[in-house]
């Protein structure tokens, strides 16, 4: 019997593919005191990586593909108005000061103090844009930090390759659009979520809203994605009902995808699946 995982979809189709995994760096934030003769060097050090952020949202924007949405470069322009709000670029430099802590701590704090106030917000569109946030503080902590981007690893052809992720900005989603990626699902977002709105721009089956799906799935597994009705399913033991041929995806998967896609939806979700 196969094994479906439930969330939101936010952009229709059916896509069959191997899973491809995005890293996802959990940012563990230490705090430490600062001594007095300290604390201008640490600003100055808060403010490089804000220099730095900046400097990558400007590339990203001058570098986004032709074609593609123009919600793509209207999402770069709110994660630069959020950078260069004082909230984000100037109070960490206050907490500093005041607290004599280090950046990345100070910025957590303003971090969480941000997210609490998105959190108490009722509309859940406006709600929603905490994840912004979340993702301009975590580009200046791995700034701070000297830590990586979320790294794309080698797997199977684009066009057969499922992307799976905990969360995708709209910045990830750029560096992805000179690929031919045949869905995407995340762990978070949300109907409104400027992931479901990159989704749908691009036209491409795809679920949010999984929670525990990048933990869950395996690099290289075989899924099917229903973007209509938000059901991802890890079809590693889906079989071709009438050879009992193994499906790949891929070039030989072509010919039978349309005509067996449903048969295979409709088999995993009553449980009455063919093993091989």
């Amino acid at each position: 019997m196969s094994f479906t995982i439930h969330g939101i979809g936010v952009s229709g189709g059916i896509a069959i593919g191997h899973a491809q995994l995005v890293s996802h760096t959990q940012l563990e934030v230490v705090h430490y005191d600062i001594a007095a003769d300290r604390v201008a060097q640490e600003t100055a050090r808060f403010d490089a990586a804000v220099l730095t952020a900046r400097n990558e949202l400007a590339s990203l924007s001058e570098h986004i593909p032709s074609g593609a949405p123009a919600e793509f470069e209207a999402f770069l322009n709110l994660h630069r108005m959020i950078l260069d709000d004082a909230t984000l670029s100037k109070v960490p430099r206050n907490l500093i000061e005041a607290q004599r802590c280090n950046a990345e701590w100070a910025l957590k704090l303003q971090m969480d103090a941000l997210i609490a106030q998105f959190e108490s917000i009722e509309d859940s569109y406006i709600s929603e844009r905490k994840a912004d946030v979340i993702q301009v503080g975590e580009r200046v902590l791995k700034a701070l930090m000297g830590q990586p981007g979320q790294v794309l690893a080698h797997s199977a052809p684009e066009e057969n390759t499922i992307l799976v992720a905990h969360d995708l900005s709209p910045a990830d989603v750029i560096l992805f659009k000179g690929h031919h990626f045949a869905s995407f699902i995340t762990d978070l977002g949300g109907a409104t979520s400027h992931t479901a709105i990159v989704a749908r721009s691009l036209n491409i089956p795809s679920v949010v809203a999984l929670h525990q799906a990048r933990s869950l799935i395996r690099e290289n597994e075989v899924l099917i994605i229903d973007g209509s009705n938000g059901v991802v399913i890890l079809a590693d033991h889906l079989v071709e009902p009438r050879t009992n041929g193994v499906l790949i995806p891929g070039p030989q998967a072509q010919a039978m995808k349309l005509g067996f896609e449903k048969y295979y939806l409709w088999k995993a979700r009553n449980g009455h699946v063919t093993l091989p």
